[in-house]
């Protein structure tokens, strides 16, 4: 058993990884192995649109052709995975740019242009959006970004099958010292006690997270 989790954040120590290790955390309390990946320290690209993924009958059909960085994470995801979990924070209503390459390079593989769409990946495994967010659950709300979460909950049920989850952090602590940047639309001082009082709980919510995955990739 194995849960493979995916930083898309540039810090390997801030809001995302630590929701990450978290939830690494309570799989490996429920007997799993577990491996952490930081896609900011991988040399590679998005998908090529080269489609050498879809020629049927070639040898690279269902895999993806390109060779740098991140293929060596990309076959651990498709032959010993039993749970993955991505990360990322939200810039601009959006994943960061490392973690939209790594999803064009880690799902168009495996999608068949059937009617219905399906899926090549060999098995159903569970899945899991990990998304921060400097601005809070209201705000994110009136600009739309829950939207883009399910958007992508959906395309990793319909590739790896299994239940996919989102867990969403608002209004998070951007860093220690905010004196150093202009912040008038920020309070630091209630970042600050937000980060103290209420980050330990979805740390928590995390870790239970990572056991949930376990037990869902055992049944």
């Amino acid at each position: 058993m194995k849960i493979v989790a995916v930083n898309g954040s540039p810090r390997k120590d801030w809001n995302t990884a630590t929701l990450l290790k978290s939830i690494l955390d309570g799989a490996g309390e429920a007997g799993a192995d577990t491996e952490l990946i930081h896609l900011y320290s991988l040399d590679y690209q998005g998908c090529r649109s080269c489609f050498a993924c879809k020629l049927v009958g070639k040898p690279g059909y269902g895999r993806c052709a390109a060779k740098d960085g991140l293929s060596p994470l990309l076959t651990t995801i498709a032959t010993d995975a039993d749970a993955l979990v991505i990360g990322s924070p939200i810039y601009f209503g959006m994943v960061s740019g490392e973690t939209q390459s790594f999803i064009e390079r880690l799902l168009f593989p495996h999608l068949v242009y059937s009617d219905p769409p399906s899926s090549l990946f060999p098995r159903q495994i569970p899945t899991a959006s990990v998304f921060t967010m400097n601005v809070n659950e209201e705000l994110a709300q009136e600009m739309g970004y829950p939207a883009n979460f399910t958007r992508q909950q959906e395309f990793l049920q319909r590739i790896f099958g299994g239940p996919s989850h989102v867990f969403a952090c608002y209004d998070t602590c951007q860093m220690a010292d905010y004196s150093k940047i202009t912040m008038e639309m920020m309070d630091p001082a209630k970042k600050a006690a937000r980060h103290h009082e209420v980050f330990p709980e979805e740390c928590r919510r995390a870790r239970a997270l990572g056991q949930e995955l376990v037990r869902q990739a055992n049944a």
